[in-house]
Order: structure tokens, then sequence, then C-alpha cells
């Protein structure tokens, strides 16, 4: 796996480098072509918290992970177990849908398929409004997200609410 670490407002030294690489390598073994794929690293500081964020994109899937811990080294260790967690509890759907990319042949300790499947299926009104509009329809119906026809661009998007308390938007192509 090949890397791409940076920081914002922060410095990553030498040594920083070479232990998040050293604990994400670990993850090469459930990639067929881990020289193929790099993972994205970004680290940032908020208040006395150390942030990390990984994502780590296939072919056929993205993996990603964030977490905040006071010490950066503990943030690396955290964020290194939550993505291959991520991994195994879906081992058996990402097997079924994608065995090409991943390798489960090596003999490791899996958790539990996930049992959870889809409880309720809601259609949505596709009404056209611009991104403030969205804001406020999912800060009113109390949701993190909301779908929506941008008036603008005229496609379908989703607003979201950060952990950080900003917003993100997703626009569909």
């Amino acid at each position: 796996m090949k890397f791409n670490i940076h920081g914002s407002r922060v410095e990553v030294t030498d040594s920083i480098k070479n232990y998040i690489e050293g604990k994400l390598k670990k993850l090469d073994k459930y990639f067929e072509n881990p020289e193929s794929i790099t993972a994205t690293v970004m680290i940032r500081i908020r208040g006395n918290d150390q942030i990390i964020e990984v994502t780590v994109p296939s072919d056929k899937f993205t993996l990603r992970g964030e977490e905040c811990h006071k010490d950066l080294y503990a943030a690396i260790d955290l964020v290194t177990d939550k993505i291959e967690r991520q991994i195994r509890k879906n081992k058996t759907r990402i097997k079924k849908n994608y065995k090409e990319v991943i390798d489960f042949s090596s003999d490791i300790n899996v958790e539990e398929e996930d049992k959870s499947s889809i409880v309720k299926r809601k259609v949505v009104d596709m009404k056209p409004m611009n991104e403030e509009e969205a804001i406020l329809q999912m800060n009113l119906l109390g949701h993190d997200f909301f779908i929506f026809k941008d008036a603008d661009t005229n496609t379908v998007s989703v607003i979201y609410k950060r952990k950080d308390g900003d917003y993100g938007i997703l626009t569909t192509k």
C-alpha cells in the first residue's frame, strides 16, 4: 500500500509517517494487490484533540475511518483497528460482491457477520431547493442528513452534518 500523508496546521514528522505506515501496512494482507492502493491520511488538531482520518479507496469500495484522541499515536492505533474491524465485520458481503479485490484466504479471526437488515424504506419528494433550504429542512426534521434536488445544478445531492459541526455535501454526476 502506498500512502499520501499530510497535516492540516500540524507538522507531520518522519517518525509520525513511519508509525502510520507501519500500522496501516498490516491491512495489506486483506488486499490482493495492495501496491495498487494509495491510502490518504489527514492529521489535524481541534483543541487538545489529535484527529486522524484515513481513507483507503479500492476499485470497488472505499474504507474510511476517523478517530480522535489526546495522543496522536493512540489515535493512529484506534483508526487502524477500526478499519480492520470494518473489513472483518463485512467480510461475507465484501467477499460475495468483490472477491477479486479482497483476499480472505489467510486464516484470520473473523467477527460474526453483521446481521442487520433494512427495516424501513422511504420515498423522498425531490422538490428543487438550494443548499441553504436543504440545511434548514434537515435541521427542522432533526436529521443528520437530507437528500434534495439542487435547484442550481438539477442534480440529486445529500447534505450532512459533520462531526466537527460543519456541513458536507455529496452531489451526483
